[in-house]
């Protein structure tokens, strides 16, 4: 089990909320960006520096992310591949990716970006707040909580 971070657009809060985890319960993390990454000390936590290329980072995680693993994300169509692969994703508001929401997320993601494509302004995510802190820290402990009964 490893949880993955798609840490190029990543709150601050998620990775600290990911770090305390790892340590509570001794998951690795690993960090996937195209940019460097300040770390914390511990064993636990690795980066993964990609290169610039568009999605470069999704297609990493795509290909070395693997069943039993959970991948932080707020990429909808990244959170798609994952979860047709059978890989656990989470968005930084707490949501848990599956088969069965999956199509109506990308589905609107697309119409949104259809209707920006034409010029009608969609606006973006609300600010990341408290309320959205909690819902990960739920869905994260949620997640491990149910994962790690799984592996024993």
């Amino acid at each position: 089990m490893r949880i993955w971070i798609d840490a190029d657009a990543s709150p601050g809060p998620v990775k600290d909320m990911v770090f305390r985890a790892s340590r509570r319960v001794g998951v690795p993390v690993t960090l996937v960006a195209n940019h460097r990454l300040a770390l914390p000390p511990s064993a636990l936590i690795t980066a993964v520096h990609v290169g610039q290329a568009l999605d470069e980072a999704d297609h990493y995680l795509v290909q070395h992310a693997a069943s039993g693993d959970l991948v932080i994300t707020a990429d909808i169509p990244l959170a798609a591949r994952l979860v047709a692969r059978g890989i656990a994703a989470l968005n930084p508001r707490g949501e848990l990716y599956t088969a069965e929401n999956i199509r109506e997320r990308l589905s609107l993601r697309n119409f949104k970006e259809a209707l920006r494509s034409t010029g009608v302004a969609t606006g973006g995510p609300p600010p990341y707040d408290n309320r959205d802190k909690r819902a990960f820290a739920n869905g994260l402990d949620r997640w491990l909580t149910q994962n790690r009964s799984a592996e024993r």
